[in-house]
């Protein structure tokens, strides 16, 4: 006799940065955050990895939760959008969300994305980031949302707020996307903006991770978009510094479009190289061994992140 199927639990792994001089101010709002979880319907439990200068900064967090439907109603609940604005004060850099089923072969094989820029008029950053935190929660009871990452403008670099949006279908995403309430919202969010652009595209890694993956099924999409980034971003950063801007813009003056064009193609050509490579010696924590998940997951996503920080580091020194 078969036993009766039950819903897979699932983790929400959030990373966030921390102001220096907030971090005993944080932790003790993580330590009322959590009592405030435990009461929640469906939690189970929480991990906590607090950051370990120089190297890993952001706060890592997982939460998990006995179902999807648990998690939702935990990350678009009135108790959280009252703690997160609380510590929004305390914090600077991204928000990075991720909705991750515990077995593996629940995450659906068609991830889409948007990206989504957005120009906010001067004076309006600190409105506009109490908006996104109120359609953060609208959009995490979305059917098929699978996580989501919020970049803040990085001055001389990146002038826009950029918003990434992950669903395990495009059906999904652009129900959302067209639904009434994000319309809504977008209609309130008119007055503390510029302009704003959305492009859709799939992911289109897993060609890059199939000697990772040969016989298991897919792999978490969350992980294969982390370890794309870390080949990504240094390929993108050296380019730019010792070819787009000194050759294709100051030497041979290419309009903008035409060098960022090259640019992506020597990029993307690179990154396809490189990734299986990465890959190959992440399989212990892209393929974590059974009944040790979350502390491989924990583990990986925080030395992967302590990585991105060493980078941003050394490129600031550096260049």
């Amino acid at each position: 006799m078969k036993s009766t199927a039950h819903p897979r639990s699932v983790s929400i792994v959030t990373q966030t940065r921390v102001r220096p001089e907030h971090n005993e101010d944080f932790a003790r709002w993580q330590g009322e955050t959590s009592s405030t979880i435990r009461q929640f319907p469906g939690f189970l439990e929480q991990q906590l990895l607090p950051p370990n200068p120089p190297l890993q900064v952001d706060w890592v967090i997982l939460q998990r939760f006995a179902s999807l439907a648990d998690a939702q109603r935990w990350l678009g609940s009135a108790e959280r959008q009252k703690r997160i604005a609380g510590a929004a004060p305390m914090l600077v850099g991204r928000d990075d969300v991720h909705i991750v089923q515990d077995e593996a072969d629940g995450i659906r094989p068609a991830p889409v994305s948007t990206i989504i820029s957005t120009r906010v008029k001067p004076g309006k950053e600190a409105e506009y980031r109490a908006w996104v935190r109120r359609i953060a929660a609208e959009q995490s009871k979305a059917p098929g949302l699978q996580g989501y990452r919020f970049e803040p403008p990085v001055p001389g670099v990146q002038e826009h707020f950029i918003a990434i949006l992950r669903f395990d279908t495009e059906a999904n995403l652009r129900a959302w996307l067209e639904s009434p309430v994000r319309q809504a919202l977008l209609r309130e969010a008119e007055p503390l903006t510029e302009e704003s652009h959305a492009r859709i595209a799939s992911s289109g890694f897993e060609q890059w991770f199939r000697d990772a993956s040969p016989t298991d099924g897919q792999l978490p999409v969350w992980k294969m978009d982390m370890l794309v980034l870390l080949m990504l971003y240094p390929i993108v950063m050296v380019f730019g510094y010792f070819v787009g801007t000194p050759l294709l813009d100051r030497e041979l003056h290419l309009p903008f479009a035409v060098s960022l064009f090259l640019g992506n193609i020597v990029s993307v050509f690179l990154t396809g190289l490189l990734v299986p490579w990465i890959a190959g010696r992440f399989g212990w924590w892209l393929r974590p061994a059974p009944g040790r998940e979350v502390r491989i997951n924990l583990l990986g996503a925080a030395f992967i992140s302590a990585v991105y920080a060493a980078m941003v580091f050394l490129f600031l020194r550096a260049f």
